[in-house]
């Protein structure tokens, strides 16, 4: 490899790392991600780990860090960000204390693992916040397939962080049903609203002559049940609902899905 490629690389590399690191950090000192680690069921991490693959597979062909050129650049790109995500938050929580000496091997690898989600989809997403986007990434990630995946991904990002803490489960128990109503009404409006009606930047406009309602159900409908979906596997994987009613479950729902449906239509407007 030239110096100018070598030297291209590890701007990359360190980019990715940075990236893992902004993204995660506030996950990575979430006492309740440090108990999951080693009390989440293992074939349910394993399950989250494995899945963990093919997303980033997919991110690097709609927002990855480098153009690339097919499946096959994006599938090592994929395991470069999955290596990045498992050495930043290894250090991280090692330079914080939570992993040490006295865990067993198992237990330090578990606790990584499972923080190494959040900090691998970070080291991605470095290169469309931090970076120049290659045009054919931008043309990728405006195709509805691609606006659906980025509503995906920015749902799992933030319902990743906020279903592990015991607030979810608390203000469920405190709100009444018609409060669940109303707080998931209010969760589909400000996905709406944030792309078509508030005026931030890279906000879609509604092109004329267009039928509203059809782009209401195509985008926002479509998005906050891919939102509550999201929210139904995070909650599964994490143990969220064992011993919880069918009432309580919708309840929690209504209340992960509204940082969920606002991370969903973030990700629509800054990626």
């Amino acid at each position: 490899m030239s110096n100018s490629s070598n030297r291209k690389f590890a701007v990359g590399l360190a980019r990715a790392a940075a990236g893992a690191i902004i993204f995660s950090l506030p996950i990575l000192m979430t006492m309740e991600m440090w108990s999951l680690g080693s009390s989440m069921n293992p074939w349910h991490q394993a399950l989250l780990v494995a899945m963990c693959l093919p997303l980033l597979v997919g991110m690097s062909h709609v927002i990855g860090f480098e153009e690339t050129f097919g499946w096959l650049d994006d599938t090592v790109d994929a395991f470069v960000a999955l290596a990045v995500g498992f050495i930043t938050s290894a250090f991280v929580l090692l330079l914080l204390g939570i992993i040490g000496d006295e865990l067993r091997f198992a237990e330090v690898l578990q606790k990584v693992a499972i923080q190494a989600i959040p900090a691998s989809i970070g080291a991605l997403l470095s290169q469309s916040q931090f970076g120049g986007q290659a045009q054919d990434s931008k043309e990728r990630s405006s195709s509805y397939g691609g606006e659906i995946f980025l509503m995906a991904l920015g749902a799992l990002f933030l319902s990743f962080s906020v279903a592990p803490t015991e607030e979810v489960i608390l203000i469920a128990h405190r709100m009444n049903h018609w409060q669940s109503v109303i707080l998931s009404i209010f969760s589909l409006g400000i996905m709406h609203a944030f792309v078509y009606a508030a005026d931030f930047k890279g906000k879609e406009d509604i092109p004329e002559n267009s039928n509203h309602l059809r782009i209401f159900v195509k985008f926002t409908i479509t998005g906050y049940a891919l939102v509550l979906f999201i929210c139904l596997f995070v909650l599964w994987v994490f143990g969220r609902m064992d011993g919880l009613a069918s009432a309580e479950i919708i309840s929690v729902l209504s209340v992960l899905g509204f940082p969920a449906a606002v991370g969903a239509a973030a990700a629509r407007l800054i990626i």
